[in-house]
């Protein structure tokens, strides 16, 4: 199977400005350095709350590149600070959140400030300081969500979605990207499978033998923000075409002989990954690489996009991780691991 790395059609950003809220996260630091390393922007704008996280990132950014990073403390909660920072920017995307699943289910009042309201802040800002576009980081537990994480970020998309009827005529733009789980990101359970490794441990835990999940490595990431952000009329949903694998493999491919200890499904935590639910088929089109799901208040988009060369999906479509036509061997699962 051919891995998709959606690296053609990105967006032209020589000569702009572009904001990163939460850049110095994983995805973050991974699209600055493709922006740098693709176009002469004017400016590359890392916002976030961490003074270290951005320290850390300014000494591993050589000197050439570091000219053209302006680091913004800030926080998504404060609306004004974001006008600030986006004076003068052409695209924004949109990073920042509070993602882990447990942690959200005990701090649900933070999770909501930082992933509701930071949305609504997000596009106050944007809207305000006259931005072309923004594109925002979604996940697929914002499909038919069973925890508070889920729970915010649909609302968060709902939010950006309907930002372009705020936005007027010309206005800025808004869509969200939504993709599963990143191969080497903070959190995820590659990592935490080489650590056990590493430290020789005698059993990997497997929380439900069933299991499956989506991946996607970040710069596979990135590259689909950069050429959604080309795409995107505003409105839309993007979810790329990749591949699922059982987590029961991705252990046996991360520790070879190693036994499997059980130890079950973490409170909020799915079987099985949903990136369009079924209820979402009637409005979901899809192009070679990714599917498209389209605000359902008006039909324009499904004309723009059919026009375009766009498919409708079957009215009973569902891309779930466990009924995909795509599945990653151990080969290429080791492949992407080895790209980190």
């Amino acid at each position: 199977m051919a891995i998709r790395q959606f690296d053609t059609g990105f967006i032209d950003l020589n000569g702009k400005t572009v904001l990163v809220t939460g850049g110095t996260g994983s995805f973050g630091r991974q699209f600055i350095r493709t922006v740098l390393g693709r176009f002469k922007t004017r400016r590359c704008i890392v916002f976030s709350r961490d003074e270290q996280k951005q320290y850390d990132m300014g000494q591993d950014i050589s000197d050439a590149e570091f000219r053209e990073i302006r680091y913004f403390i800030g926080d998504v909660r404060d609306v004004d600070r974001l006008e600030m920072a986006m004076r003068g920017v052409d695209y924004v995307v949109h990073a920042a959140a509070l993602k882990h699943v447990p942690t959200a289910e005990y701090n649900p009042f933070e999770c909501v400030r930082t992933n509701v309201d930071g949305a609504e802040n997000v596009v106050k800002a944007a809207i305000r300081t006259g931005v072309q576009k923004v594109i925002a980081l979604s996940t697929d537990k914002a499909a038919n969500p069973i925890n508070l994480y889920g729970a915010t970020k649909l609302a968060s998309d709902k939010i950006f979605i309907a930002a372009n009827n705020l936005s007027g005529a010309g206005g800025c733009r808004f869509s969200v990207v939504r993709y599963g789980n990143v191969i080497g990101s903070r959190g995820s359970v590659i990592p935490f499978f080489k650590r056990l490794v590493a430290d020789k441990k005698d059993s990997l835990p497997i929380t439900d033998p069933r299991m499956t999940r989506f991946w996607i490595t970040l710069q596979q990431g990135v590259n689909f923000v950069l050429s959604s952000m080309e795409l995107m009329h505003g409105g839309e949903i993007f979810v790329p075409k990749i591949p699922s694998m059982k987590i029961v493999d991705v252990a046996s491919c991360m520790g070879p002989g190693l036994p499997h200890e059980v130890v079950g499904i973490r409170p909020g935590e799915k079987l099985h990954e949903v990136m369009v639910p079924e209820d979402d088929a009637r409005t979901t089109v899809e192009i070679d690489d990714r599917y498209i799901v389209l605000p359902a208040f008006t039909d324009g988009p499904m004309r723009d996009w059919t026009a375009r060369g766009a498919r409708p999906v079957d009215p009973e479509f569902r891309y779930a991780s466990d009924s995909n036509d795509e599945w990653l061997s151990a080969g290429e699962l080791a492949g992407m691991v080895g790209e980190l």
